[in-house]
């Protein structure tokens, strides 16, 4: 999967994300949520012997997990997604995990799109996008600070972030920023998966324009900040957070969006299948990925509830769940798999 095209330059993101999904058979995305307290046995023993301290210990047996799964998934996913509170919850050894996992992922020919629904303002919302998009400034203008006068790379740059839109425009453009000049995607929260997401989502406005609710008004901001931003097939480098859970809802916004890639989560654990998640997609079946975590990288403990399960186990049953995952999507999109 190239990501250059002409003269070196990074290709756009959507071109990107279409040459995944078609290499890959579908628009699967596998969440890495990882869980310590349902892994197999065998991990967390040998995390324990190859660690002292705990923390340590948890955040060996995280990154040998992921990569397990990846190693698994990777000619199926598009692209894995990292939840980065399940890493950080362990300190630095964590964020070391985590670190270790968007590179393992990268070399496996995967797509990283890194679930940490950022947003600030001026100078934090950039160093968010330099921590995630590219690398920090450590020079001071006019002044010579020998080796500290490079760009540092933070090691956890992923292709895609997802982004709270709350704070407007503001919180936003640094990560625009990436999109426009280093290939990069985002994924505004739009209409989420979760029961409580109306609780704000829905929201009725008042003043007689065009959006009836607050998701409708972000969806239309997500339409702007894709103006003038490298596209491909029709598709821009903003995205579009919408749950598989509220189809009825999606396919509003779906028209409301149109040249918006959709990241779709609540397949499986949460409820949905492939019929619901069918809303997110245009009328020639493209325009949006399908997250599952729990329903593929714990499909063993669904399989085989009264056997511990293998490191091997694990990943095998999280493949045979992301492949089936992958079929029952083509199925709903009136497509066959390649």
């Amino acid at each position: 999967m190239s990501t250059r095209e002409g003269a070196g330059r990074i290709a756009p993101f959507p071109k990107r994300l279409a040459d995944a999904v078609a290499e890959k058979g579908g628009p699967v995305v596998v969440g890495l949520d990882p869980r310590p307290e349902w892994f197999p046995p065998d991990v967390l023993a040998e995390g324990r012997r190859a660690c002292e301290d705990p923390r340590e210990a948890v955040a060996w047996a995280v990154a040998t997990f992921s990569r397990a799964v990846i190693d698994a998934v990777r000619d199926v996913a598009a692209a894995v997604k990292p939840q980065v509170a399940f890493f950080e919850r362990y300190g630095w050894p964590g964020m070391r995990a985590l670190e270790e996992t968007i590179a393992y992922a990268k070399r496996q020919g995967l797509l990283v799109i890194v679930d940490g629904k950022r947003n600030d303002i001026g100078s934090t919302a950039a160093a968010y996008a330099q921590a995630y998009f590219g690398a920090a400034e450590t020079s001071t203008p006019g002044r010579d600070d020998g080796p500290w006068t490079a760009r540092i790379p933070s090691g956890l740059e992923a292709d895609a972030l997802t982004v709270n839109p709350y704070l407007g425009t503001d919180g936003v453009e640094p990560f625009l920023d990436a999109c426009r000049r280093r290939g990069k995607g985002i994924f505004v929260l739009v209409r989420t998966s979760n029961p409580s997401g109306a609780e704000l989502q829905r929201l009725a406005l008042a003043g007689g324009g065009t959006a009836a609710t607050v998701a409708e008004q972000v969806a239309d901001l997500v339409v702007r900040w894709n103006e003038g931003m490298p596209t491909h097939d029709g598709y821009g480098p903003v995205g579009a957070v919408v749950g598989a859970t509220v189809p009825e809802e999606a396919r509003a916004l779906r028209r409301r969006m149109p040249g918006v890639v959709f990241l779709v989560p609540g397949y499986g654990a949460q409820g949905a299948g492939a019929a619901e998640a069918r809303a997110a997609f245009d009328e020639r079946g493209r325009g949006a990925l399908v997250n599952s975590a729990r329903e593929i990288l714990y499909a063993w403990r669904r399989e085989r509830p009264d056997a511990p399960g293998t490191l091997d186990d694990f990943a095998a049953a999280a493949r045979r769940a992301a492949l089936r995952m992958r079929d029952e999507l083509a199925a709903a999109l009136g497509r066959g798999r390649g």
